[in-house]
């Protein structure tokens, strides 16, 4: 199992998910988040004063997903959350130990 996580643009959330219910992953945890990458953040103009904006809202999205379509989903979101400008995002691939269901106390890919 592994734990895909992407961090993406938070307009393109509909998109990503629709893309990844269109390949079969129904179940994923979306938390509100604000960072930056290589892009550092930018500066505004507020009533005439210029301020920096050092962390630009963005939209983490979490899967865990059987190893066989991890791929898949990879391609799924990077193709769903492309604009081609700067601040895109980052996808991570983790490995995942167990799960357990609480409910049921299924394991591993059961659970999932």
């Amino acid at each position: 199992m592994k734990k895909v996580e992407a961090i993406i643009k938070p307009f393109k959330l509909d998109e990503v998910k629709e893309a990844l219910h269109e390949i079969g992953i129904q179940g994923i945890t979306v938390t509100e988040a604000k960072g930056f990458g290589r892009q550092k953040g930018h500066t505004e103009l507020y009533r005439g004063a210029e301020y920096v904006v050092d962390f630009l809202p963005k939209v983490k999205i979490e899967v865990v997903l059987e190893d066989a379509v991890v791929e898949r989903a990879v391609e799924a979101i990077q193709q769903a959350a492309h604009t081609g400008r700067i601040g895109d995002g980052k996808i991570f691939v983790v490995p995942i130990e167990d799960a357990v269901r609480i409910r049921t106390n299924e394991r591993g890919s059961d659970a999932i």
